[in-house]
């Protein structure tokens, strides 16, 4: 575990931003806690500069990855400014403060879920738009929100090609396609144009999805997150409060154990973790109906039961899957009387049962 007097004096080394002593001895570091796989910094600085702000956020990154034994920590920060009135040098020292005291709920949105996966290919974006639409199969009012920047995905899944209009009371108004609303980067960038960002920028298009987009009334908002714990990830948890988180994994040995690190990072910075839902989990033939397991079998259960996390499901592989998500037709819109469609809403039923929307 990181020493918290290293991860000081590392900070230390810093230059402050008015140019004269550190960060340390300006009084800017508010608060440092090391909590298992999560580093937590509180800083303050002297105004609402947002180019300062990421400069002294990644400087302060940098410095914590450079210690010995810090490689396998996430380091969360929270920057606050001084209350109005209040000068520079009349700063309280003391450390004070959260991570997550910064969260805001989206007006009008009751639940927030976030779907992740510890990696890639895994059909992850697959299956939140599929729950995404089973639960509105079930009368409920849905939203999904393309976080996964790098590789959006969502406008492809859902045929959707429109531009966002400016909202009445927000920035912009979400993408809405037969009552179900959406916001993606895809809108807004050529299919063929690639997102070669640096994270703050990242970060910055995250927070403004979930603070400037005008979703209206919401059961609830998917959230489909890019594969990992990276940079979105923790920008999510410490803008909004999160329901609760689904992961999603194959049965293959990789897959579980990248799903088991993105699980327990959600339980390390207090997200609850809803359960897992296997995809893949098996071939049926459409001939025969002979199961074959093609990556494995009952991996995500095992994982599950060991973590303590529900196992909400499995969705079988299946060619009419893919062929629909890539002609933007869901297997929920394709075919929705299919055992796949079946599965799917067996899982949104669970979800709804796990997060029940309040009545009014």
């Amino acid at each position: 575990m990181p020493d918290k007097k290293a991860i000081i004096d590392a900070l230390s080394r810093l230059p402050d931003v008015s140019g004269h002593g550190n960060l340390v001895s300006e009084g800017r570091v508010r608060n440092v806690d090391v909590d298992e796989s999560v580093i937590k910094l509180t800083l303050e600085l002297p105004s609402n500069d947002h180019e300062q702000r990421i400069q002294v956020e990644n400087g302060c990154r940098t410095a914590i990855n450079g210690l010995p034994d810090s490689a396998d920590y996430m380091v969360m920060i929270r920057v606050d400014m001084p209350s109005d009135g209040e000068a520079d040098d009349d700063r309280q020292k003391t450390p004070s403060g959260s991570p997550f005291e910064g969260q805001a709920p989206i007006q009008g949105v009751k639940n927030i879920i976030a779907v992740a996966s510890g990696k890639g290919g895994v059909g992850k974006s697959t299956v939140c738009v599929n729950l995404a639409l089973a639960l509105q199969k079930r009368g409920f009012k849905v939203g999904v929100m393309d976080a996964d920047i790098y590789g959006p995905s969502i406008h492809v899944l859902l045929d959707v090609q429109a531009k966002p209009q400016p909202g009445r009371e927000r920035e912009v108004a979400a993408v809405e396609k037969d009552g179900l609303k959406m916001m993606s980067l895809g809108f807004m960038v050529e299919r063929d144009q690639p997102v070669i960002w640096r994270g703050p920028v990242v970060q910055g298009i995250v927070k403004k999805f979930l603070q400037d987009v005008e979703w209206g009334e919401l059961d609830y908002l998917m959230i489909d997150l890019p594969p990992g714990t990276g940079d979105v990830q923790l920008t999510l948890v410490q803008t909004v409060p999160i329901t609760s988180v689904i992961i999603v994994t194959t049965p293959s040995e990789i897959a579980l154990v990248d799903a088991e690190k993105g699980l327990n990072m959600f339980t390390q910075v207090n997200v609850p973790v809803m359960g897992i839902v296997e995809n893949m989990s098996y071939f049926a033939c459409p001939h025969c109906g002979e199961r074959t397991d093609v990556f494995s079998a009952g991996g995500g259960k095992r994982v599950g039961d060991r973590l303590g996390v529900d196992f909400l499901g499995e969705i079988p592989l299946h060619s009419q899957v893919r062929e629909g998500g890539d002609a933007g037709k869901p297997i929920l819109v394709l075919e929705p009387e299919s055992p796949i469609s079946q599965s799917f809403l067996e899982i949104a039923d669970r979800v709804a049962a796990k997060c029940p929307v309040d009545s009014d």
